[in-house]
C-alpha cells in the first residue's frame, strides 16, 4: 500500500469552533473595532502613518491616493485595494466625519451618495488636526510591532493628542458584537476631560453639563435628553435625530418650507426621492413643487406649497414619513487592552487620560536619555577644554586614533563615548566663544534634565500637561456645536429650550402675520413720524398689533366667533420691513372667516374668564375652563346673530369693570358681575344700546388703571380719568368719552393705563412709532384730544398696542 501520509483524525465541530473564534477574535481585534485610546481601527491607523511617513503632511504637496494606497497595501494592510481607498475617503468627507483627518483634493464624494471619483484621481494630504494624532511618535511613545512580512514595523497604536473615539467617532460590525459611537464637539470633549482631570470624582450631572450630548457633521437636532443621559450611563442608548427646517414667505404670498440640515448619515438625494414618492402616492397633500438647491455654502432643500396647506402639518409629516426623522442607536464598544468592552462616557474620557499620561511618560523618559546622553557629551568637553594644551599633546603624540582614545579615557577618567567626541570635535569649538557655548549648552541641558525629572516624579504635573495640551488643541481646532438639542418629541414642550422674550406680534388686514423683538423699536418723542414697522400691499393695512412671550399660547378669535391656537415661537419672526406670512399657513381658517381678537392663553384657569364684545354691543362671559378641550381646527368660543361681529376678547379676573367705546366716541362702564358666566356656545347679553350707524370698536376691562386712554383714525389721542366715566348698569347708551369731528376721525380704541407705559402705534401704512404715554395729555371726557402721530396724505391709526417701558439695563 502506498504511502499516503499520516492521518489524523479531527472532530468536526471542535475544528469549526476553533477556527471560528479564531476568525472571530482577528475580525474583532484586527479589523472592525476602534482601540479606546487613538479611537481608530487598525486600516486608519495604517493610512495616517504611511501618510507620516511618505511626508504627506499638510506643509507639503498633495499626493495621489493611489499612491497612498499602495504605501499602505505594500507595507502594513495586504488587504483589498477598495477596503483602503474606502476607509481613506471617509476620513476626508466633512459631512462623515466631525474633524476629518485627510485633506483631501478632487471628488471625494457627496451628501446624494455620488461615489468618490477613483484613487488614480484624487490626492491627499494630512489635515492638520491629524498631525496632532501622531505627534511625539518618534519619541518611544508607543510601541510598535514587525508588519504582515516582518520588513518593517508599524504603530500598535498612535499617541493621540485629541480624544478622536469621541470627536470623530466610529461604527463597525464585528462578530457578534457592534460598535456605534457618534461624534462629538472638540471643545466640549477636551472640557469634559480637563474637568476629570481636576475632579476625578465630578458626578455625572456635572459631566453632562460640560458634554451635553453627540454633535453630528450635518448639524439636526437631537430630540430629547433621555437617550443620551442612557447611553452615557450605561454604554448604550437611542437617540432621535430630526432634520432642521424652516418656514418661509415666497413673493406670491404662499408658504414653503426650506430643508437646511439633515440628520446624519441620510443621504440627501434618497431623502428628496422619498417626499416625491410620498407626494405622488397622495401620502402627503398640499406640496406643489420640490427642488434641491444645496450648494458648496450648505443644504437647501425647498418644498412649495400649496396656498391652502398648513405648513405645520406638513412638517410633522415629513418627520413621521421620511428619514427628516431619524434614529441612532449608541453602542460605545470599543477595544481595552486588547479586549471589546462597551464603557460609559466617564470610563471613554478616563482611559484617553490613562493613554496619555503614558504617551507623556514615555516621552519624558525619552527625552531624558537623551538630554543624559548629551550631557554626558558635554562633561566630557568641558573636561577637554579644561585640559585642552595637554588634550592637543597627547592626540598629536598618540600613533592611532584607537592610542588617543585609549589615552584620553585613562589620562582623564572618560568613557568611550566622551573620548570620541572629543576626537571627533572641531578645531573652531576651540575658540573662546564656542567653549562658552559648550558651557552655556551645559547648563541648559542640566536644566531640562532636572525639568524632565521632576515631572517623572510627580504626576499631577503629568496631567497639568495633558490640560495644556487640550487646551492648546480647543483653542487651535475648536468650533462651535452644529447640532441643537431639542425637546424629546412627546414628552418636553418646545418651548422648554426657547428663550423667553417678549415679541411684538403684528397681523393685518388681509391676514398676513409675523413676530419681532420690542427691542427693534426704541422711544421716540410724542408726535414723531416713527418708523416703518412693517411693509404692506398698498391695498393692505395693519389692525392687530400686540405684545406677547415666545413661550405663550396665541388665540386666535375670528369675526365669526371661532378660536384658534398657535404658539408664540411657531409665528416666524421677521424684519421690521417684512410683510410677514398668511394666518392660514398657521391655521386653517374658513372661507370669509378673518381674526378680530387675539389673545395670550394664561396657565391659570381657575376663576379666570374671557369677556367677549361684538360689533351690535353683545358681551359675554366665560370661564377659559371652558377652552381646556382644544381641536387643530378651531372651536366656537361665542354664537353670533345674523349680520353681527366679534370685535375684541379681554381676560379677566372676575372683579373688573368692562368698558366699551363706540367709533362715534360714546363710552360705557359696568361691573363684570353684572354678565353672569355662561358657556362657550352662549350668545351673550346686551352691553350697550347703539344709536343709529353707531357700533362697537373697542373693548377693555379695568381693576385699578387711573386713566383711559382713547386713539382716533386721524392720529389724535388723550388720557382722561377712568373716574370721569361712572360705573353704570349694562344695557345704556353710555356718555361721551371722545369728541369725535372731521379733523379727529372715528375712534379707533381704548387701553386702561397708569401713565408709566409706553405706546406702539402703527399706521395703515405698516408706519410705527414707539412713545411714552405719559406724553400724551391728560384731558376731559368731551374733548378732542392731542395729536400724538403725524400720518401722511391718505394714512390712518389701524391699530395701537401697550409696552412695558425700558430701563437703563435696557437701554
Amino acid at each position: 500500500m502506498a504511502n499516503i501520509g499520516h492521518v489524523l483524525p479531527v472532530d468536526i465541530q471542535e475544528e469549526m469552533k476553533k477556527s471560528y473564534i479564531d476568525y472571530a477574535m482577528s475580525v474583532i481585534v484586527s479589523r472592525a473595532l476602534p482601540d479606546v485610546r487613538d479611537g481608530l481601527k487598525p486600516v486608519h491607523r495604517r493610512i495616517l502613518y504611511a501618510m507620516q511617513e511618505l511626508g504627506n503632511t499638510p506643509n507639503h504637496p498633495y499626493k495621489k491616493s493611489a499612491r497612498i494606497v499602495g504605501e499602505v497595501l505594500g507595507r502594513y494592510h495586504p488587504h483589498g485595494d477598495t477596503a483602503v481607498y474606502d476607509a481613506m475617503v471617509r476620513m476626508a468627507q466633512d459631512f462623515s466625519i466631525r474633524y476629518p483627518l485627510v485633506d483631501g483634493h478632487g471628488n471625494f464624494g457627496s451628501m446624494d451618495g455620488d461615489s468618490p471619483a477613483a484613487m488614480r484621481y484624487t490626492e491627499v494630504r494630512l489635515s492638520p488636526i491629524a498631525m496632532e494624532m501622531l505627534a511625539d511618535i518618534d519619541k518611544e511613545t508607543v510601541d510598535f510591532v514587525p508588519n504582515f512580512d516582518e520588513s518593517t514595523e508599524e504603530p500598535v497604536v498612535l499617541p493621540a493628542k485629541i480624544p478622536n473615539l469621541l470627536i470623530n467617532g466610529s461604527s463597525g460590525i464585528a462578530v457578534g458584537m457592534a460598535t456605534n459611537i457618534p461624534p462629538h464637539n472638540l471643545n466640549e470633549v477636551c472640557q469634559a476631560a480637563e474637568m476629570l482631570i481636576d475632579h476625578p470624582e465630578a458626578g455625572f450631572e456635572d459631566l453632562l453639563k460640560v458634554l451635553p450630548g453627540p454633535d453630528f457633521p450635518t448639524g439636526g437636532m437631537i430630540m430629547g435628553r433621555d437617550g443620551i443621559r442612557q447611553a452615557y450611563l450605561t454604554g448604550r442608548g437611542i437617540i432621535t435625530i430630526r432634520g432642521i427646517a424652516k418656514v418661509e414667505e415666497t413673493a406670491q404670498g404662499r408658504a414653503r418650507i426650506v430643508i437646511t440640515e439633515v440628520p446624519y448619515q441620510v443621504n440627501k438625494a434618497k431623502l428628496i426621492e422619498k417626499i416625491a414618492e410620498l407626494v405622488h402616492d397622495h401620502r402627503i397633500e398640499g406640496i406643489s413643487d420640490l427642488r434641491d438647491e444645496s450648494d458648496r455654502d450648505g443644504v437647501r432643500v425647498v418644498i412649495e406649497l400649496k396656498r391652502d396647506a398648513v405648513p405645520k402639518v406638513i412638517l410633522n409629516q415629513l418627520y413621521k414619513f421620511t428619514p427628516m426623522q431619524q434614529t441612532f442607536g449608541i453602542i460605545l464598544l470599543a477595544l481595552v487592552d486588547g479586549r471589546p468592552m462597551i464603557l460609559s462616557v466617564r470610563e471613554m474620557l478616563q482611559n484617553f487620560i490613562r493613554h496619555r499620561k503614558e504617551v507623556i511618560t514615555r516621552r519624558t523618559r525619552y527625552e531624558l536619555n537623551k538630554a543624559e546622553a548629551r550631557a554626558h557629551i558635554l562633561e566630557g568637553l568641558r573636561i577637554a577644554l579644561q585640559f585642552l594644551d595637554e588634550v592637543i599633546q597627547l592626540i598629536r603624540t598618540a600613533a592611532s586614533v584607537e592610542d588617543a582614545r585609549q589615552g584620553l579615557m585613562t589620562r582623564f577618567g572618560l568613557s568611550e563615548r566622551q573620548a570620541t567626541a572629543i576626537l571627533e570635535m572641531r578645531l573652531q569649538r576651540l575658540t573662546a566663544l564656542e567653549r562658552e557655548k559648550i558651557e552655556a549648552e551645559y547648563q541648559d541641558v542640566m536644566a531640562l534634565i532636572e525639568r524632565l525629572r521632576a515631572i517623572l516624579a510627580d504626576e499631577q504635573l503629568v496631567y497639568a500637561m495633558i490640560k495644556e495640551d487640550l487646551a492648546e488643541i480647543r483653542q487651535k481646532y475648536g468650533d462651535d456645536r452644529r447640532t441643537k438639542l431639542g425637546p424629546a418629541v412627546k414628552d418636553i414642550a418646545d418651548e422648554d429650550l426657547i428663550p423667553e422674550e417678549d415679541m411684538v406680534v403684528t397681523i393685518t388686514h388681509r391676514g398676513y402675520i409675523k413676530r419681532l423683538a420690542t427691542s427693534v423699536y426704541r422711544p421716540q418723542r410724542r408726535g414723531g413720524r416713527g418708523i416703518a414697522g412693517s411693509t404692506v400691499r398698498e391695498d393692505d393695512f395693519i389692525n392687530h398689533l400686540f405684545v406677547a412671550s415666545t413661550h405663550s399660547y396665541l388665540c386666535f378669535f375670528t369675526n365669526r366667533g371661532r378660536i384658534y391656537r398657535v404658539k408664540v415661537h411657531e409665528i416666524p419672526e421677521a424684519s421690521r420691513q417684512a410683510k410677514g406670512i398668511s394666518v392660514a399657513n398657521l391655521i386653517a381658517l374658513e372661507q370669509d372667516e378673518r381674526i378680530a381678537a387675539v389673545q395670550t392663553l394664561t396657565d391659570t384657569l381657575d376663576d379666570h374668564y374671557w369677556v367677549f364684545a361684538t360689533k351690535r354691543g353683545v358681551v359675554k362671559r366665560t370661564p377659559l375652563s371652558d377652552y381646556e378641550t382644544w381641536r387643530g381646527g378651531g372651536i366656537i368660543a361665542i354664537t353670533l346673530d345674523d349680520g353681527d361681529e366679534l370685535i375684541g376678547v379681554e381676560p379677566t379676573a372676575g372683579k373688573s369693570h368692562i368698558i366699551l367705546a363706540t367709533r362715534h366716541g360714546q363710552v360705557i362702564r359696568f361691573e363684570e358681575d353684572e354678565v353672569r358666566p355662561t358657556g362657550r356656545a352662549a350668545r351673550g347679553v346686551t352691553g350697550i344700546r347703539l344709536r343709529p350707524e353707531d357700533m362697537v370698536v373697542s373693548l377693555a376691562t379695568v381693576s385699578e388703571q387711573p386713566e383711559l386712554l382713547i386713539l382716533t383714525e386721524n392720529g389724535f389721542g388723550k388720557r382722561t380719568r377712568l373716574d370721569q366715566f361712572r360705573v353704570t348698569g349694562r344695557g345704556g347708551q353710555g356718555i361721551v368719552g371722545m369728541r369725535v369731528t372731521d379733523r379727529t376721525g372715528y375712534v379707533v380704541g381704548i387701553q386702561p393705563v397708569e401713565g408709566s407705559e409706553e405706546c406702539m402705534v402703527i399706521s395703515s401704512e405698516g408706519t410705527m412709532i414707539r412713545l411714552e404715554v405719559g406724553s400724551i395729555s391728560e384731558q376731559g371726557r368731551a374733548t378732542q384730544g392731542v395729536k400724538v402721530m403725524r400720518l401722511e396724505d391718505g394714512q390712518h391709526v389701524s391699530a395701537f398696542a401697550l409696552v412695558k417701558a425700558e430701563t437703563d439695563d435696557d437701554e
